[in-house]
């Protein structure tokens, strides 16, 4: 990341954050120093987090470096998509394009809170009769 300009994204999803570093290069991208299909166990995880760049038809422009942390597989790859989105705005890309494909909104759906007197956060306890 020292010779070519660095553009930065973060994006966030549930529990995850992601920090993304996007540079001019040949398509590689790698998250937490491994090759995304190693780390991702699903390949639709991975064309979802690329969907940015198949919408501007750059998929081999840019490298992708990216740090993700918190949450799992689903909420990381939110994260890694929304991060990517950010960065491409930072450098220049097609705004118009992105906002028309829903890329530059965050997911803001997240666990609800556990309420008292209940099992988990809407579950009420079995009713008894007897």
């Amino acid at each position: 990341m020292a010779n070519a300009k660095t553009y930065y994204g973060t994006g966030r999803r549930k529990s995850s954050v992601a920090r993304v570093y996007v540079k001019l290069g040949s398509g590689k991208i790698t998250v937490n120093d491994r090759d995304v299909k190693d780390y991702f166990p699903y390949e639709t995880l991975v064309l979802d987090l690329k969907q940015p760049l198949t919408i501007l038809g750059i998929e081999a422009k840019y490298d992708v470096i990216v740090f993700a942390q918190g949450g799992g597989f689903t909420g990381q790859a939110g994260a890694v998509r929304l991060g990517i989105a950010r960065a491409l705005l930072e450098a220049g890309e097609d705004r118009g394009a992105l906002k028309a494909a829903g890329m530059l909104t965050r997911n803001p759906r997240a666990k609800e809170r556990k309420k008292y007197g209940l099992k988990a956060a809407r579950r009420a306890p079995q009713f008894s009769k007897r």
